[in-house]
């Protein structure tokens, strides 16, 4: 993690986008190459961001992933800025559209089976990722998916044990928006069910309640 002097930084920040910011400043940029600068700030005095900052865990977690031949955003730098008290990240995004972006879109294809074969690849491949909603997983202009907004994905030296993989389709199924569209047929849970051996059709519908 380098640190970045503050005349660097407001030479970075010169003419970006602010794509997201709070009470308490910039959250997420564009800047005028087009390349994302995601900040972060520790928000407790005690907390594990103190030894693991979000900004390394974002940048790990898009080793690892690559690692896995998972698609995800390609890191340029990692920082610590002192002078405004934040950890950032620098990145390449991802291209292409996040799926909820895609839902209004008339002609979808078999995008519901793909997830469902996505989301058995990763953890399969031992990704449990907490976040995952379809405002975080890209379809990009090769047909592919990928991921981004990364820092609390969880990886393990294994397949996800059947616990975690159906606490991961609560969090997907939390939304309704996202619920209404993955659930409008069969399509996305057995392409899953069909790529794994993990878990059984019964528990699955149990565990998310359909």
């Amino acid at each position: 993690m380098q640190t970045l002097d503050h005349t660097v930084y407001l030479s970075l920040r010169e003419g970006a986008d602010v794509l997201e910011a709070d009470r308490q400043g910039d959250k997420v940029l564009r800047l005028a190459d087009g390349s994302m600068f995601k900040l972060f700030r520790r928000k407790r005095l005690l907390t594990s961001a103190l030894w693991s900052p979000y900004a390394k865990r974002f940048a790990d977690n898009c080793q690892i992933l690559q690692g896995r031949g998972i698609e995800c955003p390609q890191i340029r730098h990692v920082y610590r800025i002192p002078s405004i008290e934040r950890d950032a990240v620098h990145y390449d995004p991802l291209p292409g559209s996040t799926l909820r972006q895609l839902l209004g879109s008339d002609d979808l294809g078999n995008l519901r089976a793909q997830l469902g074969e996505f989301m058995a690849r990763l953890h399969q491949s031992g990704i449990y990722f907490r976040s995952a909603h379809l405002g975080n997983v890209v379809l990009t202009p090769e047909n592919s998916l990928g991921l981004i907004d990364i820092a609390d994905l969880r990886s393990y030296g294994r397949p996800l044990r059947k616990g975690l993989r159906l606490r991961n389709f609560k969090h997907m199924l939390r939304y309704r928006q996202d619920r209404e569209w993955l659930l409008r047929d069969d399509q996305f849970l057995q392409h899953y069910l069909s790529h794994q051996q993990t878990c059984s059709e019964l528990e699955l519908r149990t565990a998310l309640n359909i």
